[in-house]
C-alpha cells in the first residue's frame, strides 16, 4: 500500500505521519484556497495564497519552526516578508472563526467514522463547555506600544468544547482585550440548538443568557456570580455526598431584566477543600429536570468543566497558541485560532487511539506532550524522505477511507512512548533563608556536608 521508506515511518513514527495525513486531507491548499473564497469578506488573494499562509503559521503553531521569520525561510512563499506581516495583520476574524467551525465539522465527522467518542457526560444531551480565554501580552513592537510599560493584550476569545468529541467546535475571536467575556454572549445565542447543555463559570451567570438558553430548549448548569439576584422559593436541603463536599439543593426564582420569570435549581456544595480563591462553597444554578438529573450529577457535570481548563493549558503548553510577537489583534487572534485547528486534529489521533487500544484509558495514559514532542522532531525528515507525490493521495480519500488509514497507522502506535507521568502531591514550599545574603554558594559542598560559607562540617559547625 506504501513506499518501504512511509511504512518505516508508520512504524516508527506513527502519529507523526497521522497528523501529516490529516493535514493533508482537511487542509490541502487546493481544498483550502477554495474554502477561503467562500467566506473572506473585504480579504482577497493576491501575491499571498491563504493555504500558504495556513501552512506557514501551522509550523510555528506545531513548535516545528520557533517564530514566524524562521518559518518564512523554509516556506515557499515568493513575496518579502513585510507583504507576509502584511496579510497576517489584516486576516479577519471571522475567517479565523470560520476556520475554527470547518475543521470542527471534518474532525466530528470523522471522529464518529472511527467511532472513538468519549462516553457521554449526560446521555441525550449535547454537552458544551463555555470559557474564555485572554491572549497574552505581547512585546512592545508595534509604534503605538512602544511608549508603555503596561501588557499589551491583543485580544480574547470565547471557546466552546464538547467533551464527547474531545474537540474545540466554536470560537468567538475578539479584537478588544479588554472587552468583557458578557459582551460576546449575544454570537454565542445564535448557536444554540434544543438539548445543548451549557456548561459555565460565574462569568456567564448573566440572566438574559439564562433565559436565551431556555428560551431555545436548551439548558445550563451555571456557577451562580455573588451579584445574582434570587429569590428563594424552598429552603435548602441535603440531599447526599459527591467527592468535593456535601450537596445541597433548593428552588428559587430568577427575574430576566424584560421582566419574565422562571424557577431554577440552586445546588451547593459545601467543599471539603477550599478552592484556590479561597470559596468554601461552590453554587451552582440549573433549569436541568430534577426528575431526571439529580444535585449529585449536576455537582459532577460541574466538575467535569475543568476539562476545558486542562484544554487552555494543553494550548499553551504543547502547541504554540499566543505568539507574543504577533503585536496587531488580527495576527494574534488567528494564530489562536490556528492552534484550536492543530488541538482537533491531535483530538482525532486520540480518538484513533481509542478505538485500537480499547483496553486502555486513553485520555488518562497518553500524554498531548509527547504527541507534539514527536511531529516536533520528525516533520521536517519526514518532509524531506517522503516525496509529495506520497502525500497529495491523501487529499483525495473519503472520511471512511481515512478512518480506515488511521486505524491501521494507530495499531503501530506504542503506548509506551506517550505514557503520561503525572507528579506526585506537593510539598509545601521551603523557606530558603539559609546563607542570605551570599549570590552562590557550592552544591558539591552542600552534598558532601560542608558548610560552604566557613568551609568547615556542617554538623561540626
Amino acid at each position: 500500500m506504501f513506499s518501504e521508506v512511509f511504512e518505516r515511518f508508520i512504524q516508527n513514527r506513527p502519529v507523526a505521519v497521522m497528523v501529516r495525513i490529516l493535514l493533508e486531507n482537511f487542509l490541502n491548499a487546493d481544498q483550502l484556497d477554495r474554502w477561503f473564497d467562500t467566506v473572506r469578506q473585504a480579504q482577497y488573494t493576491k501575491e499571498i495564497l491563504f493555504s500558504s499562509i495556513v501552512g506557514l503559521m501551522l509550523h510555528v503553531v506545531c513548535n516545528i519552526r520557533p517564530s514566524v521569520h524562521s518559518a518564512y525561510r523554509h516556506v515557499e512563499i515568493q513575496a518579502s516578508v513585510v507583504a507576509l506581516y502584511g496579510k497576517l495583520q489584516n486576516l479577519e476574524p471571522t475567517t479565523s472563526q470560520g476556520l475554527v467551525r470547518y475543521i470542527a465539522g471534518e474532525a466530528e465527522a470523522l471522529i464518529h467514522h472511527l467511532g472513538g467518542t468519549n462516553a457521554p457526560l449526560l446521555p441525550g444531551y449535547r454537552v458544551k463547555f463555555l470559557d474564555g480565554n485572554g491572549i497574552e501580552a505581547t512585546e512592545h513592537r508595534l509604534e503605538v506600544l512602544r511608549g508603555t510599560t503596561a501588557g499589551a493584550l491583543p485580544g480574547k476569545a470565547l471557546v466552546v468544547f464538547d467533551p464527547q468529541l474531545g474537540i474545540a467546535i466554536d470560537v468567538f475571536p475578539c479584537e478588544d482585550g479588554h472587552a468583557q467575556e458578557r459582551s460576546l454572549l449575544s454570537a454565542v445565542a445564535e448557536t444554540i440548538q434544543a438539548q445543548d447543555l451549557w456548561i459555565m463559570d460565574r462569568n456567564f451567570c448573566v440572566l438574559e443568557w439564562l433565559f436565551r438558553i431556555r428560551q431555545k430548549s436548551a439548558f445550563f448548569v451555571v456557577r451562580q456570580h455573588g451579584n445574582t439576584p434570587y429569590k428563594p422559593l424552598t429552603p435548602l436541603k441535603f440531599v447526599g455526598k459527591s467527592e468535593t463536599g456535601d450537596v445541597f439543593e433548593q428552588w428559587v426564582r430568577i427575574i430576566a431584566p424584560t421582566g419574565e420569570k422562571f424557577k431554577v435549581r440552586r445546588v451547593v456544595v459545601e467543599l471539603k477543600k477550599p478552592t484556590r480563591n479561597g470559596d468554601k462553597n461552590l453554587i451552582l444554578l440549573t433549569n436541568l429536570s430534577r426528575k431526571k438529573v439529580d444535585a449529585l450529577t449536576v455537582a459532577e457535570l460541574y466538575r467535569a468543566r475543568w476539562g476545558i481548563e486542562t484544554a487552555f493549558q494543553k494550548l499553551e503548553s504543547h502547541l504554540n497558541s499566543e505568539i507574543n510577537t504577533l503585536g496587531y489583534p488580527k495576527a494574534a487572534l488567528f494564530s489562536f485560532c490556528l492552534a484550536l485547528v492543530a488541538f482537533n486534529l491531535y483530538a482525532i489521533v486520540m480518538a484513533a487511539l481509542r478505538v485500537t487500544h480499547p483496553d486502555q484509558a486513553i485520555n488518562e495514559v497518553v500524554s498531548e506532550y509527547y504527541i507534539a514532542q514527536e511531529i516536533e522532531t520528525t516533520t521536517d525528515g519526514m518532509s524531506i524522505a517522503i516525496s509529495e507525490n506520497e502525500w497529495t493521495l491523501f487529499t483525495q480519500v473519503n472520511s471512511a477511507e481515512l478512518a480506515s488509514i488511521l486505524l491501521y497507522i494507530a495499531s503501530y502506535v506504542d503506548l509506551k512512548k506517550y505514557k503520561k507521568n503525572p507528579r506526585g502531591p506537593k510539598k509545601p514550599r521551603m523557606e530558603r533563608n539559609q546563607f542570605k545574603g551570599h549570590p552562590h554558594v557550592s552544591t558539591a559542598k552542600l552534598l558532601r556536608g560542608v558548610n560552604p560559607k566557613v568551609g568547615v562540617a556542617a554538623k561540626a559547625a
